[in-house]
């Protein structure tokens, strides 16, 4: 069963999802919940290693990665940046009120966190950057670009090859990659550059990397800003 690429794909990050809702839903908003998603996650990545169904990552993707993962965090985060410009503040209203779940709600810059260290100290703060780097969002790219995308494609999934855009497929990917988080619009830009460089480069382990500096420099800005909306 260990050997099924599909459950090797999906069940990590069904898992990470499953946990996420059952743990908000039956204990509030507290952070041991995502120290559980996390440990779970680095365990199941262990245990199924989707990794195996693919080549090892060649070090000449690693810069155009590293590249693609700043630019994803800055796309991230430059539009909550405050503009004294008239006409980028008004795009930036309407990105804030229809760019961002739930539509038509202007998020709250200065919300509290139970990741902040002052709140829960700095252990919990930790494990929200480290499993937002280093778990979610390798579990992420191993279902979206590694399955999904190429599932849409052909249901025999590692069947397809990364080279050429299957555009219904590709759109779909990317779409629903956006709406999973509450910054859709942002989201889904990033779905886009994902796919983008996993398709160029045909090399699952660069756009791990990539969304790893993304999550990993999203997770230090919030820290260093206490920009706590973004988490």
């Amino acid at each position: 069963m260990l050997k099924s690429p599909a459950q090797a794909h999906v069940i990590p990050f069904i898992a990470w999802l499953a946990l996420m809702f059952s743990g908000n839903y039956i204990f509030g908003d507290t952070p041991w919940i995502y120290v559980v998603q996390t440990a779970a996650g680095f365990a199941l990545l262990l245990i199924y290693r989707p990794w195996r169904w693919y080549k090892k990552t060649a070090l000449k993707n690693v810069p155009v990665a590293v590249l693609v993962g700043l630019i994803v965090a800055v796309i991230w985060i430059a539009p909550e940046l405050r503009s004294s410009n008239q006409g980028l503040a008004l795009w930036q209203e309407l990105y804030l009120r229809f760019g961002i779940l739930p539509l038509g709600d202007l998020p709250d810059a200065a919300v509290k966190s139970v990741y902040a260290p002052q709140m829960s100290g700095w252990f919990f703060t930790i494990v929200r950057l480290v499993g937002s780097a280093f778990a979610i969002a390798i579990i992420e790219e191993f279902f979206w670009r590694g399955f999904l995308y190429r599932w849409l494609i052909d249901r025999d999934f590692t069947r397809v090859k990364f080279r050429g855009y299957e555009w219904e497929a590709f759109l779909f990917t990317c779409l629903l990659f956006g709406v999973e988080h509450n910054r859709w619009a942002v989201g889904v830009i990033a779905g886009v550059l994902y796919l983008i460089l996993l398709i160029k480069t045909a090399d699952i382990g660069a756009v791990c990397i990539a969304h790893v500096i993304t999550n990993l420099l999203l997770g230090l800005y919030v820290i260093e800003t206490q920009s706590y909306q973004f988490w």
